[in-house]
This record gives C-alpha cells, structure tokens and sequence, in this order.
C-alpha cells in the first residue's frame, strides 16, 4: 500500500483523561511514584509507561512525538523546543571530537552557523558541498566523516536533495544520513527514501500559525533513546525541551497539515508559474525549468504538491526591500522571516535568514542580495492576490505595465 503520510496522522485516536476527543495535557514539571524502587527503574530507563521529569519527557510530549513518527514513517520521534534545539543534539550526539561532517552548502543560516562557527570548538570539522552534486558529495568523505546532512529542500535556494542517491552514499561509508525536512513535510518522506534521521523545525508548516517555536527528531527507537539517555544523552543533557502546553497545540494544528499544504502547494504553484510568464527569474521546484524538478517529482506524494516556497530575483536588495514594503502595505503578507503561516511571508533571505553565511559564499552558492523568498499563504484567490502584486511589481518598474 502506497505511504500516505496524512492518513498515518489521521489514524492515531487518542483519548483525554474524561473521554475528551484530545487528549489531556500533563501541566506538570514532575510526576509522583508509588514506589522508590520505580522511580529508580525511571531513572535507569526501566519502567515504561511512567514519567519521572517533563525535561525527560512528558505525555504531551509523547503524544506529539508519536504523531510525528507516523507522519515520517519512523519508529519513534523526540520533540524539542525549537527547530534548532533538534538539529544542535542530533548532530553532537553523532559526533566527537575530531569527527567530520559534509554537508550540504544551501542550508538554514543558523545551522550553518552551528556547524562553521560553534562545532570547530569541539574539533568537529565540517566540509560545505553541492548536495546536488553526488559525485562531489561522495569525494568530501573521509575517514572520520560520521554525518552526511541535508535539507531535502533548501533554504533559501531550493535545491533538491537526491535522499535516495544520499542514502547509497551513506549507507557505502557506514555514516549517518540527516535530513532536515522543514520545507516539504508530507510532500516527501525522507525516511521512506533512505534517511536515518529526519528533522523538522515544527514553528513552520507543521504548526502553521507563527505561535509556537518548536523541534523534532524522527528516527529509530534505539537513537532516540541515546538522546534522551540521562548520562550522556545530547536532548536530555542540553536541555532543548518542548513545554507541554505548546506540545498539545501543537498536536491541534497537525490534524490540519495536510489540508494547508495542498493550499500552500496551489497557490505558490500558481504565483511561480505567473512570475516566470511574467519574466522573473523563478525558482520553485513545481516548474519544469527547475533544474531538479523531475528529481522532486519522483520522491513526492503527489497529493501535497511541490510546496509552499518559491523564490524571486528582482534584481538589487533596493528593489528587493521596496517591494517588500509595497507588498506588505498592500495587505498581500508580511515583511517577516519564518514560513508556513496563513498570510504570506516575504524576506531577503541574504540580509536575514542567510545572513550568518559570508557574502563571498553567499555569491558563489548563488544567493544574490536581490533574491526575494516567499513563503505562499493560503489566500482562497490567488489569482487576486497575483493582480495586485503585479501592480506592485509595475510600480516599481520591476515589470512593464501590461499592453492595453
């Protein structure tokens, strides 16, 4: 039966303490015993079913958890409390010092930053490739290489990962394939392809409504385990733990995914295919001019479309942030970072999200300062809200003003 990553969601039941139709939140820090002799068993990992802690873990938590493994097709998930407080453990619970790790050059800026910047401090090293490219990939391996980490849609640039070609790569050298799936959740199952472990900042999609800041890890029993092993457990000990109430909302907002990414995955198809009519330089990986458009399409669930992010090059970061402005007083989104809220998101991702990586890389991966990212809302008329920002775009001679 073919994978359908909604349906999984669709068919956990969960019941609340009452009999309510969602499950009862444990607004607890910590949680009693009726025995000293269980509450070590807790301790020693040994009793299962039972909650010593909320940073160790919590039903919330659990629940959210259970949810999201279903969603990826994983045995089991970990939730944190942001995107961040996800990938930093994964990465160095993996690794130790003098470890390697390859990565891919178009990345999130602030694991970027982690992995040039923080991660050196513990003599882990890493190696920025063309994820695009495997045979560039496989040649940055070396002995001490323990993760091979991706997106499997970039951020901000859109480049698709091959996880299935990854994978191969990974699973010859006997390393780790992480991959961070914010970008394309139920579009593409990273597990279901080859990955190890999948990632997903839950402050976007998956949430959807720009309230909330969370993580998760989705993986095998036994890695989660290690995460939260109470000695030397990288989640456990850093402490990155999601608060139950945020957890249970969470929880809410997850039932809905797959109806807001095919409204995401509509309209942004729409206004890329326009863009590129129109004569913007437009990447979304929906258009058969992106150049790993028939790569997306043979790992994708067709039912959630290519998603909700596209991007624009307008040429100069002045004419990038005048439009901006126009398109933000037009009521057509917001000038903001994040993505996957209901209005439309729009930034320059060079000067914000990106903005830890340095110029001269920035220029040589491809990011130019006039490059405008959208996260597509779920407007109910697309085709009115491309009207008005043409007009935008004509104001501002990005685009001639239509012949009459």
């Amino acid at each position: 039966m073919k994978f359908n990553p909604a349906n999984n969601i669709q068919d956990l039941q969960y019941f609340g303490e009452f009999g309510g139709v969602n499950p009862s939140i444990s607004d607890s820090s910590t949680y009693t015993f009726l025995s000293a002799k269980t509450m070590f068993d807790t301790f020693e990992g040994n009793a299962d079913g039972c909650y010593l802690y909320s940073r160790h873990s919590s039903p919330s938590n659990l629940y959210l958890g259970e949810a999201l493994a279903a969603m990826e097709g994983t045995e089991t998930a970990n939730v944190s409390a942001s995107g961040m407080g996800a990938i930093t453990p994964v990465l160095l619970q993996l690794c130790k010092s003098g470890d390697h790790i390859v990565s891919s050059r178009t990345i999130y800026g602030g694991t970027y930053a982690f992995l040039k910047n923080f991660t050196p401090r513990f003599q882990i090293e890493t190696s920025f490739v063309d994820i695009t490219k495997l045979d560039m990939v496989e040649a940055a391996i070396t002995p001490n290489t323990k993760v091979l980490y991706c997106e499997a849609v970039s951020n901000p640039l859109l480049e698709v990962a091959d996880i299935a070609g990854l994978s191969k790569i990974a699973k010859k050298h006997n390393i780790q394939l992480v991959v961070d799936n914010t970008f394309s959740p139920l579009s593409i199952a990273p597990a279901k392809l080859g990955a190890d472990i999948v990632i997903h900042s839950l402050t976007k999609f998956i949430n959807g409504s720009s309230d909330t800041v969370g993580g998760v890890v989705c993986g095998t029993q036994a890695f989660i385990d290690q995460l939260r092993n109470v000695n030397d457990g990288a989640s456990m000990l850093l402490g990155s733990t999601m608060d139950s109430l945020r957890a249970a909302s969470v929880l809410k907002n997850l039932r809905t995914l797959h109806i807001r990414m095919k409204q995401h995955s509509e309209n942004a198809a729409y206004l890329a295919e326009m863009f590129e009519k129109d004569g913007l330089k437009t990447v979304y990986p929906g258009l058969a001019s992106h150049p790993s458009h028939k790569l997306f399409k043979s790992m994708m669930n067709e039912d959630y479309g290519f998603g909700g992010m596209l991007t624009v090059d307008v040429g100069s970061i002045d004419k990038a942030n005048e439009l901006m402005e126009l398109m933000q007083k037009r009521n057509l989104g917001y000038l903001a970072v994040s993505l996957g809220f209901y209005k439309t998101l729009f930034s320059a991702p060079g000067t914000s999200t990106s903005s830890e990586i340095p110029e001269d890389e920035q220029a040589a991966m491809g990011l130019t300062d006039g490059l405008i990212r959208f996260s597509v809302g779920l407007d109910n008329d697309i085709k009115r809200t491309y009207a008005i920002m043409r007009e935008c775009m004509e104001a501002l001679n990005i685009l001639k003003p239509e012949l009459v």
